[in-house]
């Protein structure tokens, strides 16, 4: 049905329009998502634990294997430590000749690179034991040291006074001396380089937990 002569027709309605955002107002706490508080209360991921049963064996085994390796160490010094020639006097003891005086220090001096060397190694070796790392680790490995080096020194002496005899020796006789250490404070080098390397490979590591896991 057309419409009748001079009737408009209607206009389409215009779209309403869109709502504005809502801004927060100044210093109104931000909103939080629903998610974000779940997040919240999840339960924490379990940290393994730096010390625990086995640590405690592994530290034993450690303390031990190291100080049985003391008797080698102790073999090894009776060889290389220099021997000193000494005349035999009429009462049975030994004096140092002249030119000889030095060799005490390089008795001392022997040890304490061997127990550098042993300190190293030992350090290293037990921090690449990766589970047991921790402070157990190193009390394990401490005690071995200091243990290996008194071990040392008392089966070097022995083996060095084996290996240069003099019992048979008259007065007047020049012989060689087994080489003897004048100083017991030498047997905290091992154990003190070895904490050393221990720590600054933990140091290094800036892991929580060392990379036990």
């Amino acid at each position: 049905m057309q419409p009748a002569t001079g009737e408009q027709p209607d206009a389409p309605a215009e779209p309403e329009p869109a709502p504005k955002p809502v801004e927060p107002e100044p210093g109104a706490p931000e909103p939080v998502e629903p998610q974000a508080l779940l997040d919240g209360f999840a339960p924490a991921r379990r940290r393994p634990a730096v010390v625990s049963r086995g640590d405690l064996v592994s530290a034993l085994v450690v303390a031990a294997v190291i100080t049985v390796l003391g008797m080698p160490l102790g073999w090894l010094w009776s060889r290389l430590a220099p021997g000193q020639q000494s005349v035999v006097q009429e009462d049975g003891r030994l004096a140092a000749l002249p030119t000889q005086s030095q060799h005490r220090f390089d008795d001392l001096a022997t040890f304490v690179l061997i127990g550098v060397v042993a300190g190293l190694l030992a350090g290293l070796a037990v921090w690449l034991l990766r589970r047991r790392r921790g402070p157990l680790a190193l009390a394990g490995l401490a005690v071995g040291c200091l243990a290996a080096a008194w071990l040392a020194a008392r089966t070097g002496v022995w083996f060095a006074g084996g290996h240069y005899p003099v019992a048979q020796a008259a007065a007047g006789d020049v012989v060689v001396a087994a080489p003897r250490l004048d100083s017991t404070w030498v047997i905290v080098v091992q154990p003190l380089l070895a904490v050393i390397v221990y720590a600054t490979a933990a140091a290094a590591n800036g892991l929580e937990d060392l990379g036990r896991s």
